[in-house]
């Protein structure tokens, strides 16, 4: 398999996605939901806790954001890298970059875990639905398991993809 060739099927796998994210985010529940937002652009860092969300994002030259919606999000920049971590309705999401990466870690519902390492060039997506574990290492095969799961890392050209 050529190279174009695969970057065409992790680019429809990225898009197919987008309706399932969609559809999981108005599924959550949302009454009496806390909502936290921590952009935290160049070389700073901010946290924020309230009951039921909490997030925190520190940059060292990047840019990192987390945003907790009734869950635990953090992100982490290194020089010259992005970092973004959501989570929704319980779901707990980490991000860390370091040069040139971006990972992007997406948790909806509870029991949603995703685990996202940017380590070398390239983007990568986690994303979990209720009860689904996704880890992305940025060295090794994303690993997807426990409920829906997605995870497409630029960095391996690999993929995961959980419907259990």
């Amino acid at each position: 398999m050529n190279v174009s060739t695969l970057t065409r099927r992790s680019g429809a796998a990225l898009l197919g996605t987008a309706p399932i994210v969609f559809a999981l985010c108005l599924s959550s529940p949302q009454a009496a939901a806390e909502s936290t937002a921590c952009p935290a652009p160049g070389t700073s860092a901010t946290s924020v806790a309230l009951e039921g969300a909490q997030c925190s994002a520190t940059s060292t030259g990047g840019a990192a954001a987390a945003y907790g919606l009734d869950g635990n999000a953090a992100a982490e920049a290194g020089p010259t890298s992005l970092s973004l971590a959501i989570a929704q309705g319980g779901g707990r999401a980490t991000s860390e970059a370091s040069t040139l990466s971006g990972p992007a870690a997406i948790a909806i519902g509870p029991g949603a875990t995703v685990s996202a390492a940017g380590v070398r060039p390239g983007l990568s997506i986690g994303i979990a639905g209720p009860g689904a574990n996704v880890i992305i290492t940025g060295d090794t095969t994303p690993t997807c398991s426990g409920g829906f799961g997605f995870a497409g890392d630029f960095q391996t050209l690999q993929g995961c993809l959980s419907l259990r």
